[in-house]
C-alpha cells in the first residue's frame, strides 16, 4: 500500500509447397524407371529430413510464449472484470507492446472472482508458464489475507511496479457532502450513519484508505460502515442510486460522471492536486494523510532467471515509449516504475503492512 509516499490472437497461415511434377513422354523428355525398393529409400529419406527439421524448430524453441521479439506470443491475466483499475493498466500495457512491435499480439484474459484472489491462485498453479504475466496491486495482497488463500503475491516472480494512483473521494452531484469537512462532521458525530462504499474487498485500495482516513479524522476505524462493491461500474450504481453516501476508489474509472458532473470529488488522497479534477488534497483540507494505491506485473513461479529477465527487458522497453507516456497522463497514473529485486523488497513491504493493518482491524 504505498502509504506516504505509487485475443487477440494472431492468424498463421500454413503455407504447403505444391509440388508440380512433370511426367514423362514428351517428345525429347527422358523417362525416368525407378524400382520399388528406391521408391522405399526416397520416402524413408524423407521422413528422415522431416525428423531433422522438426527436432530442430524444436531445439530452438518454437514453443508457445518462446518466440523473440516481435514474434513472442505471451497472455495478461487480469484479476478483476473488464473496465477495473487492473484491466485498464493490463489492456493499456499490452496495447504499448503490441502497437510499438515490442512483441507479439497478446491474449489477455479476465480471471475474476474473490478480488483477484482466483487469479492469484491461478497464475501459482501455473508454475514454469515461461508466456504467462499477470496485472496485480495492492487489492490482490490485501485478498489473498482475508480470503484466507495461500497464493501470496510473495510466491510469485515479481518483474515490474508499473504505477501509482491516487484515491478520491466521491459523492453524488446532489450529496450534502460539499467539502471534506462536511464528511467529517457527519463521520464524527455518527460513524456508522455514513455508508461507505469501496470496489476492493477488506485489504483492498478502496477499503485500506477509508479506514486511514477514519482513523487520521478521530474515527474508530473499526466503527466505519464500509461496503464491498464488485469494481467502478457497481460501485458508480450504487452512488447514483444513493445506496451509499461517499465512495472511495481510483478516479479514471469514474472520468465520465465527474466530466459530466453526475458525481463529485471532494478530495484526493495524492501529495498533489490531479490535473482535471477539481478537488483539492486531503492535506490542503487540514488532514494529515497521503495514500496512494499501486499496480504491478507478476509472473509464476519457478521460471528461469533468463525468462524473468526477457519480461523486465519487455517492461522496460514499453516503458520508455511515447505511448506510455502518453497512458500515464490520460488515465491520471503516476509513474513509479521499478523492476525486479527492488520491486520483489517494495512487495515483502507491502505484504507486511497489509497484515499489519488487517490485525488491528481485527480482520485477520
Amino acid at each position: 500500500m504505498a502509504i506516504t509516499r505509487r485475443r487477440t490472437h494472431g492468424t498463421g497461415g500454413r503455407a504447403e509447397d505444391d509440388h508440380l511434377v512433370q511426367r514423362s513422354g514428351h517428345p525429347g523428355s527422358t523417362t525416368l524407371h525407378r524400382s520399388p525398393s528406391g521408391r522405399r529409400r526416397r520416402t524413408r529419406g524423407v521422413l528422415v529430413s522431416v525428423l531433422v527439421a522438426v527436432l530442430a524448430l524444436t531445439g530452438c524453441g518454437v514453443t508457445r510464449g518462446d518466440d523473440g521479439g516481435e514474434n513472442r506470443r505471451l497472455r495478461m491475466m487480469i484479476p478483476n472484470s473488464p473496465g477495473g483499475g487492473y484491466d485498464q493498466t493490463g489492456r493499456a500495457a499490452t496495447r504499448v507492446m503490441e502497437t510499438a512491435d515490442l512483441t507479439g499480439r497478446f491474449e489477455v484474459s479476465n480471471v475474476t472472482g474473490a478480488s483477484g484472489t482466483v487469479a492469484m491462485q491461478r497464475l501459482v498453479n501455473e508454475e514454469g508458464a515461461e508466456d504467462l504475466l499477470m496485472t496485480m496491486g495492492l487489492g490482490v495482497v490485501g485478498a489473498t489475507y482475508t480470503n484466507g488463500s495461500d497464493a501470496r503475491v510473495s510466491g510469485a516472480t515479481p518483474i515490474a511496479q508499473l504505477i501509482e494512483e491516487q484515491e478520491g473521494l466521491l459523492v453524488p452531484a446532489d450529496s450534502p457532502f460539499r467539502t471534506v469537512q462536511d464528511l467529517v462532521d457527519a463521520w464524527t458525530a455518527d460513524p456508522g450513519s455514513v455508508r461507505v462504499g469501496g470496489g476492493s474487498s477488506p485489504g483492498g485500495p478502496d477499503h485500506l484508505f477509508p479506514m486511514q482516513l477514519a482513523d487520521a479524522v478521530g474515527v474508530d476505524p473499526t466503527q466505519v460502515n464500509y461496503i464491498v462493491y464488485d469494481g467502478g461500474g457497481p460501485l458508480t450504481t450504487a452512488l447514483l442510486g444513493s445506496k451509499i453516501d461517499v465512495g472511495t476508489s481510483g478516479l479514471a474509472e469514474f472520468e465520465g460522471q465527474i466530466a459530466e458532473g453526475s458525481l463529485r470529488v471532494l478530495a484526493v488522497s495524492g501529495e498533489e492536486r490531479l490535473d482535471g479534477v477539481d478537488a483539492p488534497t486531503l492535506q490542503e483540507s487540514g488532514i494529515d494523510l497521503v495514500f496512494t494505491n499501486w499496480r504491478g506485473v507478476l509472473a509464476p513461479p519457478g521460471i528461469s532467471d533468463a525468462v524473468r529477465d526477457q519480461h523486465i527487458a519487455l517492461l522496460e522497453q514499453m516503458h520508455a515509449t511515447d505511448a506510455w507516456q502518453e497512458a500515464l497522463e490520460t488515465n491520471g497514473w503516476v509513474d513509479a516504475f521499478v523492476t525486479g529485486d527492488e520491486f520483489e523488497e517494495f512487495l515483502v513491504e507491502q505484504d507486511e503492512r497489509v497484515a499489519s493493518t488487517l490485525t488491528d482491524l481485527g480482520l485477520l
